[in-house]
């Protein structure tokens, strides 16, 4: 039998929160990520591996900030969106209970 999408993702919590329940140390555990991406950055900005490493350094702050911003925008805009949809909604709810 298939599962429905609701059910994998059930199946898929309970999967990580098993794995986690037996992880002794989550730092070290997520290490390897946080590496590949924070090399993004560094990749990014000197795909070449020329620069000097200080300069390097610092094209890489930038890079991260700038997709965290990025990030932080593209929220702004989804709530925003999500909240002037909700709106409508609000103000018909609030003529038919009148």
């Amino acid at each position: 039998m298939a599962l429905t999408p609701e059910e994998r993702s059930l199946r898929a919590t309970m999967a990580a929160h098993s794995k986690w329940a037996k992880t002794g140390d989550r730092s070290e555990e997520t290490a390897a990520g946080r590496a590949a991406f924070e090399l993004r950055f560094y990749r990014e900005v000197d795909p070449d591996n020329t620069l000097d490493p200080a300069e390097r350094e610092k094209r890489a702050a930038n890079a991260r900030r700038a997709y965290f911003a990025r990030l932080a925008f593209k929220s702004a805009v989804a709530r925003r969106k999500r909240a002037a949809q909700a709106q409508p909604a609000a103000e018909a709810g609030e003529a038919a209970a009148s």
